[in-house]
């Protein structure tokens, strides 16, 4: 991490229906007057612009620090635009997940706390997600993820979620949307290729050709660049925001007690054994057939009829393929001063 130096000018990109703006407008405000930085521009999401568009116009405006207030997709629309960029964001933790301020332990209570650290804080250096997405009729569309991308049945849950019910419970409502999901749930069959990582100067073709095809019957495949869920749940318990790879879970029960399976390794064995040693001994012997985890650069999968697909909670519709790949570093975000990213 890299100590912050004066920045000149803030812009606040939120989601109204998520977060009193009014009261982020005023932090911000102060925050830039105290610091000597110029007015901040305020910038709304809409329907219409989730937050690509008015980010980009931000940056193109000259704003040298962008703050983001909002659910999981205003995050992740915003940071799309801001990877690479070089230019710090600082996440206001707010809606139901906090799913990227969970995983990089920011405060979730207090929003002045993280405002204040894009003038008095440091910048961290995070990984992006790249996913490619082959539609039905053929058309690509690349998108960025900064916690995880699903195909098959967590992406069905998110679907059935209904908006009302997380409106007034929050992520609970995924709850219900997952047993909405799982009466019909039927494996599926997927082929899937890790990307070679052992040659950087070789083309992703090349480094493609380098490894092998396999065949395999899941519910669920998830590319996670981190792993933690509310509730201390663990999913994706190795991922890590700042290792360059992205870390796979292959979801796929076999018989009526399966399920009982998969919620014995996300639940007991990943978010309680693990956070002991003795615990985590237990867990190195017992090997799960209901959740199998690799890791890799990149990862193609390949599915011969569509399924749902789903990028940090947003449903993106049905997909053929998608290929997943990792850019090390690419979002700087701000973070309290000497404020670590992992336990």
């Amino acid at each position: 991490m890299g100590t912050m130096g004066t920045e000149k000018r803030a812009a606040l990109v939120f989601n109204p229906a998520k977060v009193d703006g009014s009261r982020l407008k005023s932090l911000v405000a102060m925050h830039s007057a105290r610091a000597g930085w110029a007015d901040p521009v305020f910038l709304e999401t809409s329907v219409a612009d989730p937050g690509q568009g008015i980010t980009r116009w931000a940056l193109s405006d000259g704003a040298t620090s962008v703050f983001v207030a909002g659910g999981d997709g205003t995050v992740r629309a915003v940071a799309e635009v801001m990877d690479g960029s070089g230019v710090p964001l600082t996440i206001v933790p707010s809606g139901t997940g906090n799913l990227l301020a969970r995983n990089l332990h920011l405060p979730l209570e207090n929003p002045e706390t993280i405002i204040r650290a894009a003038f008095e804080g440091e910048i961290a250096h995070i990984d992006v997600g790249i996913a490619m997405l082959r539609r039905p009729d053929g058309a690509t569309q690349q998108h960025a993820f900064v916690v995880m991308a699903g195909m098959g049945l967590d992406a069905a849950m998110i679907a059935n979620t209904r908006p009302t019910l997380k409106k007034q419970v929050g992520w609970v409502a995924y709850v219900d949307g997952a047993a909405r999901s799982l009466k019909d749930a039927k494996a599926f069959r997927i082929v899937y290729q890790l990307l070679s990582d052992d040659q950087d100067d070789a083309t992703i073709d090349e480094r493609k050709t380098q490894s092998k095809l396999h065949s395999v019957k899941v519910h669920s495949v998830l590319i996670a660049n981190c792993g933690a869920l509310p509730a201390g749940i663990s999913l994706v318990p190795d991922a890590s925001v700042a290792d360059g790879v992205l870390d796979i879970a292959l979801i796929q029960p076999s018989g009526p007690f399966g399920w009982l399976g998969v919620w014995r390794k996300v639940w007991w064995d990943n978010s309680v054994l693990r956070r002991f040693r003795a615990g985590r001994r237990i867990v190195e012997r017992h090997k799960s057939t209901s959740v199998r985890y690799l890791s890799s650069v990149g990862i193609e999968t390949a599915v011969p009829e569509a399924r749902p697909v789903q990028l940090d909670g947003d449903g993106l519709g049905e997909a053929t393929r998608m290929y997943c790949t990792v850019h090390p570093g690419g979002l700087a975000v701000t973070v309290p001063r000497g404020h670590a990213l992992a336990d």
